[in-house]
């Protein structure tokens, strides 16, 4: 599978998201849709934007019981999306039904990916707050294992820990890695960040919001991720 970029179109609303994508006159970058938006407008603004040509990752990390995942990712089956996730801390069952949920009658499935632990989240947070003992590249490792048990294709990650993804489970497992930010930008509420030339070796997709979406030219700051991560 080839390597891509993937802006997180973290926007409040239709309005504001379609105007940000009509400034890409050149390509149609491929787009992450959040919960924030998702939650906002719907079904409607994943097949707008659709529409316009753009491969989709729907992100809303399911976490629930097995059956109730199964049928939420039957519903989302439908819109057709490129990509979707769920929480690996929802057990092999869990992962196992969203899969069945999300393949179609025809045998084709969107891409699925279960996220390990979450870019915002340290160590010590994960082991003082979630009671988890492991350490944070055990635990992501044990997580992407189980993910590939249930058939998922691969994991989200941070970009740190996407090599000893690739080497628990294969260099076609699939990884991508939020987490992203240039040389000279600006960490926010990252912990676990690497530069997209860096994140170039281990991550098959790299996901970037803010570096993109709240620069002076977006566009630009697109083409130096492209640059930076393709090479």
């Amino acid at each position: 599978m080839a390597k891509d970029v993937i802006i997180a179109l973290d926007f409040e609303n239709a309005e504001k998201t379609l105007a940000f994508l009509d400034q890409f006159t050149g390509r149609k970058p491929y787009v992450k849709i959040g919960m924030e938006l998702y939650y906002a407008e719907g079904p409607s603004i994943v097949r707008a934007i659709k529409e316009r040509g753009h491969k989709i990752f729907l992100d809303l990390k399911l976490h629930d019981i097995p059956n109730t995942v199964k049928k939420a990712m039957k519903v989302l089956s439908r819109l057709d999306v490129d990509m979707t996730n769920l929480h690996a801390a929802g057990t092999i069952a869990m992962m196992e039904g969203a899969k069945e949920g999300l393949t179609k009658e025809d045998g084709s499935c969107a891409t699925l990916l279960a996220v390990t632990q979450l870019t915002s989240t340290s160590e010590e947070r994960m082991q003082q707050e979630l009671l988890i003992n492991a350490t944070m590249p055990e635990t992501v490792k044990a997580y992407a294992r189980n993910a590939q048990k249930a058939g998922l294709p691969g994991v989200v990650c941070s970009p740190l820990e996407a090599e000893l993804v690739k080497e628990a489970c294969g260099a076609d497992f699939l990884t991508v890695t939020p987490g992203i930010r240039f040389a000279d930008g600006d960490v926010g509420d990252q912990v676990r960040i690497m530069t997209p030339e860096k994140a170039r070796k281990h991550s098959d997709y790299i996901v970037v919001g803010r570096p993109i979406t709240a620069a002076a030219d977006p566009v630009a700051a697109y083409e130096r991720c492209i640059r930076e991560f393709l090479g």
